[in-house]
């Protein structure tokens, strides 16, 4: 409630405000009294305004007994209590320190759950993952026949939709390790298309009536940087890797503007469900920065959005003419780019330097030409904006860093701190070029235990030492921003806390972790994933540790992850989610915290 005070002082002004407009538009007066009248219009709008406003400006929160985590630097600093103005941090205060508190401070307990700052996400999708909320989910499919099946009971549940959409598949994951055919998903839907796309992102199956619609033949060609896979007859099987998934999805009519504001709305609130409060979005459009816009100034973000603009996509050029841009509130920034250079492993999209070692005489795929690379590249370098390329393959992360040395010496901009995204298979003499350039590498935990069963097969004992290497980019002085790709690996990032930290699947498997020798730390996993993730987005002054001057980004937790069993962070239970100084997410069951 407003002190009656500034509430008698508020309505006083807002009264001498009316009459003086009264008066400057109703008397004729000369020019000089005009001017007069304007200034003290515009003082007493001031002083208005700002007696309004001060209440909201002066409310404190204090949330004590945490068992509190931050960095500070390199150092792991433990809190027990923290305190914030609206949405900014004032204290933290260390175990035994006087808490002076005025008496309109609002007190919280924190019943001594664990608190860290907010996690940060460098690299997901956020508008793919919240049409995933909205399509069939087939991650975690045990076998072609499963994936059907899932898709069947999907259909059903939405039988006024036009085409059956769906992702998450992954063949590997199968016992046949073989891509699916159009024919399982023609008994099932003989006259409705189906389009679902492999977890990856890079692959698609489509059942006859998809192509059918496509106009898809046998005399149909793979478009450049993409590939339609043909049966020994010389017949599409209804797999489309990377650019030739363009094929298929020219025919199915995009999202409408609603939809798409309800996917983002909905997978905000579920990634803030999970821990995270700010993601880098990685490859959106000119709409897509508009929507996140609208939102912001509708006060509806729940976590902060860092995006990227997709090179190329319509009207690319002027939207960088234009320069970056957030929103005063910093809930939605947008400084950077996102070029695709290859593929992915999996679909045997990534380009490599060497032939596959499972498939002689096929080294992947690059989806632009050098001169069409080198032309983002620069144009955007020269913008003003963060670059940050996908590359996977060694061939693309070798071309990308060369391309990258190039274009930040004629431009300058070395400080901008430009990044590859993945940078999944290195080649060792690679690797110390990240720290001398300047270049983040952008990469995702998860990605090395979901690959490992496959990731020697692709890449043969040599070329394996080189790929998910984390400890030989840290040992570079290279900094890794941590992410997850969501929706091809899920979200959540205690389940990256714990491929960084043990190199095992959720199995505990391998014994020891998968080429153990590239761990993280637990200090440097929940920096990857907050203070060098926040500096990877310019943001480190902003977000990415708690403490004063930073904005109240943080979380609770059941459960402290720097004393429980490594084995178990993946099972972290997120209690409370704050962003701003606000909680945007609570478990329904809060008996714990207050």
């Amino acid at each position: 409630m407003l002190p009656m005070t500034i509430i008698v002082l508020a309505f006083i002004f807002s009264m001498l405000l009316e009459h003086v407009k009264v008066n400057l538009f109703a008397a004729k007066i000369n020019e000089n009294n005009n001017r007069n009248i304007m200034k003290k219009l515009q003082f007493i709008s001031a002083i208005t305004s700002l007696l309004i406003t001060m209440p909201l400006m002066a409310q404190t929160t204090l949330i004590k007994n945490v068992n509190g985590y931050t960095l500070s630097g390199d150092t792991l600093m433990r809190f027990s209590a923290i305190s914030f103005t609206n949405d900014t941090i004032n204290k933290t205060y260390q175990a035994g320190e006087v808490v002076d508190l005025a008496n309109d401070v609002v007190v919280i307990d924190g019943h001594g759950k664990t608190m860290l700052p907010g996690l940060i996400d460098a690299h997901g999708h956020v508008l793919g993952y919240g049409h995933s909320l909205l399509r069939v989910d087939l991650v975690n499919t045990f076998s072609e026949d499963d994936a059907v099946n899932r898709t069947i009971d999907y259909a059903k549940d939405n039988a006024s939709l036009s085409w059956v959409l769906g992702r998450g598949w992954n063949q590997v994951q199968w016992s046949n390790n073989a891509y699916p055919n159009a024919k399982s998903l023609d008994k099932a839907f003989p006259d409705k298309p189906v389009w679902l796309r492999r977890v990856d992102g890079h692959a698609g199956w489509a059942n006859s009536k998809a192509m059918a619609l496509a106009g898809i033949t046998s005399a149909s060609k793979s478009p450049a940087g993409g590939e339609i896979i043909r049966d020994k007859n010389g017949q599409p099987t209804g797999i489309f890797i990377d650019n030739a998934m363009d094929l298929i999805t020219a025919s199915i009519a995009q999202p409408s503007r609603t939809e798409d504001k309800l996917a983002l709305t909905k997978a905000m609130y579920s990634l803030a469900s999970l821990g995270l409060t700010s993601v880098h979005d990685a490859g959106i459009d000119q709409k897509n920065i508009n929507l996140y816009k609208e939102l912001a100034s509708e006060n509806n973000m729940t976590i902060r959005i860092n995006g990227m603009l997709y090179l190329p996509s319509e009207n690319w050029q002027q939207q960088l003419a234009d320069g970056p841009f957030k929103t005063d509130n910093e809930m939605f920034i947008f400084n950077s780019v996102k070029i695709q250079a290859d593929g992915a492993l999996g679909s045997r999209g990534a380009s490599l330097i060497k032939d596959y070692s499972d498939h002689a005489g096929h080294k992947g795929l690059l989806l632009h030409d050098n001169k069409t690379l080198q032309h983002y590249i620069s144009f955007a370098m020269n913008a003003g904006f963060q670059v940050n390329t996908h590359a996977i393959g060694d061939n693309a992360n070798k071309l990308i860093l060369d391309l990258y040395q190039q274009s930040i010496a004629k431009s300058n901009t070395k400080l901008l701190r430009h990044r590859i995204e993945h940078a999944q298979v290195l080649r060792l003499a690679d690797i110390p070029r990240f720290s001398s350039l300047n270049v983040i590498a952008s990469m995702q935990a998860t990605h090395a235990t979901s690959d490992k069963n496959m990731a020697v097969t692709r890449l043969g004992e040599q070329r394996i030492l080189g790929a998910y290497a984390w400890r030989k980019l840290l040992d570079s002085n290279a900094i890794i921003a941590a992410g997850s790709d969501f929706p091809v690996e899920s979200p959540n990032p205690f389940y990256g806390l714990h491929a960084a930290i043990t190199r095992q699947d959720h199995n505990n498997s391998p014994q020891g972790g998968w080429y153990a020798d590239e761990k993280m730390t637990p200090v440097e996993a929940l920096r990857s994933f907050t203070l060098d993730a926040a500096y990877a987005g310019h943001q480190e002054k902003l977000i990415g540790s708690l403490e004063a001057g930073k904005k109240a980004d943080f979380i609770l937790l059941a459960n402290d992850i720097f004393t429980m069993p490594a084995s178990q962070i993946w099972q972290s239970q997120v209690l409370q989610t704050w962003v701003a100084g606000k909680k945007v997410f609570s478990v329904n069951n809060e008996s714990s915290v207050n």
